[in-house]
C-alpha cells in the first residue's frame, strides 16, 4: 500500500490560481501521454507516486487521454487511486475535459453542448470512481454551440457538486472575455484557462490572453511548456528511434530542422551557463513572471519529474540571460 512521503510539501511552490481561494502547485503532472491501455501500469503508478511526493498535489486529465482507448488514462489514474492514493483524495486537485471527439453519434464528437459536457463529466466520474472533481474544463472552443450553453452545463456541473471549480481550454482572449462575463453573470466559480505556451510557441503573448488572464484574476495552467519535447535534451543531438518524434507521435515533427536543432543547442548553452539542463530553463522561463499559475509537464519516466520540479526554484533571470534567451527565440 502506497504511503505518501512525509515531506511533500517542504519544497514545492503553490501559486494562487487566479484571485480564487484554490492553490496550485508550480509544476503539475498531465496524463496526456504515457497513461493509456498499452503503457505500463507500473511506470504509470510510479509517476503518479513520485509526483505527489515531491509536492505535485494537481493531476490534470481529459475525458479523450489514453491511447488507443479514449478514457484509459481515466481508468488507469482510477486504478492507481484504489491502490493507496485514494487515501489522500482531499489532499489532490483533480481536474478533466470534454471537449474533443469521445464516442460516436452526434452527442458524442467534437463540441459543446449540454448533452456532450455533463454526460461527458459523468463517465469520467465512473471510470476515476470519484463523486466530484477539482476542475472541469471545457476542452476546446465550440463555435456551433452558444456560449451560454456551455457555460450554463459548467455551471449545472458545479450546482450539482460534481465540479468544485470549473475552467476553459484552448481558448483566445477575446472567448475568454466573453465566457468570463457570463459566469460572472452566474457566479459561477470560473477560475482558469489552459492554454499552450512555451518558449517556441508564445502565442498568449501575441493574443493578449496572458496579460488579460493576469489582469482579471485567471489562472493559466499551460500545457506543452517543452514543445512536446523539443526543449528537452532529446533531440540536441538528433532524433532518437523511441522519442515521440522518432515514433511520428507529435504533429509538430517536421519543425525539427537543422534551424531548429541550431536554437536548441544556443538555448542550452544558455541553460548550462545557468547551472540547469534546457527543459528546466524552459520551464523557469514559463514561470518567470508570475503570469502563469502552473506548468502541466508530461513524463515516461519518473527521473524526468525529479528533474523537473527543479525549475520552481530557479525563476529569476538577469537582464542579459532574457536578452540572450530572446536573440536566440528571434533568430
Amino acid at each position: 500500500m502506497y504511503i505518501a512521503n512525509e515531506k511533500r510539501y517542504e519544497k514545492m511552490i503553490y501559486n494562487r490560481c487566479g484571485k480564487s481561494g484554490l492553490k496550485l502547485p508550480a509544476v503539475s503532472l498531465g496524463l496526456w501521454q504515457n497513461f493509456g491501455y498499452r503503457d505500463s501500469f507500473g511506470n504509470m503508478e510510479k509517476m503518479c507516486h513520485t509526483a505527489f511526493d515531491l509536492g505535485i498535489t494537481h493531476f490534470d486529465l481529459a475525458n479523450n487521454y489514453g491511447s488507443p482507448y479514449n478514457g484509459s488514462a481515466e481508468e488507469n489514474f482510477g486504478l492507481i487511486l484504489d491502490r493507496g492514493m485514494r487515501n489522500y483524495r482531499d489532499e489532490l486537485c483533480i481536474s478533466t475535459k470534454a471537449g474533443y471527439d469521445m464516442w460516436p453519434g452526434p452527442y458524442g464528437d467534437k463540441n459543446g453542448s449540454r448533452k456532450y459536457l455533463l454526460s461527458s463529466l459523468d463517465q469520467s466520474l465512473k471510470r476515476m470512481r470519484l463523486d466530484y472533481v477539482d476542475i472541469f474544463y471545457h476542452h476546446v472552443r465550440d463555435p456551433k454551440t452558444p456560449m451560454e450553453e456551455t457555460a450554463l452545463a459548467l455551471d449545472f456541473a458545479v450546482k450539482q457538486g460534481k465540479a468544485l471549480y470549473v475552467g476553459i481550454s484552448n481558448y483566445n482572449k477575446d472567448d475568454t472575455k466573453k465566457m468570463m462575463e457570463i459566469f460572472r453573470e452566474l457566479k459561477t466559480p470560473f477560475i482558469v484557462n489552459q492554454p499552450s505556451y512555451s518558449m517556441l510557441n508564445r502565442w498568449i503573448e501575441d493574443d493578449g490572453l496572458r496579460d488579460f488572464a493576469f489582469e482579471e484574476g485567471i489562472g493559466l495552467a499551460v500545457f506543452s511548456p517543452l514543445y512536446q519535447g523539443f526543449l528537452t535534451d532529446r533531440y540536441l543531438n538528433g532524433v532518437p528511434a523511441d522519442s515521440r518524434v522518432g515514433k511520428g507521435n507529435t504533429w509538430i515533427g517536421t519543425e525539427l530542422n537543422d534551424d531548429m536543432l541550431k536554437k536548441l543547442n544556443a538555448l542550452n548553452d544558455i541553460a548550462r551557463n545557468r547551472g540547469q539542463k534546457l527543459s528546466q530553463l524552459a520551464l523557469s522561463w514559463v514561470l518567470r513572471e508570475g503570469k502563469v499559475t502552473t506548468v502541466l509537464i508530461g513524463a515516461s519516466r519518473s527521473e524526468q519529474i525529479k528533474e523537473n520540479v527543479q525549475a520552481v526554484y530557479k525563476t529569476e533571470f538577469t537582464s542579459d540571460e532574457i536578452k540572450a534567451i530572446e536573440s536566440v527565440l528571434k533568430d
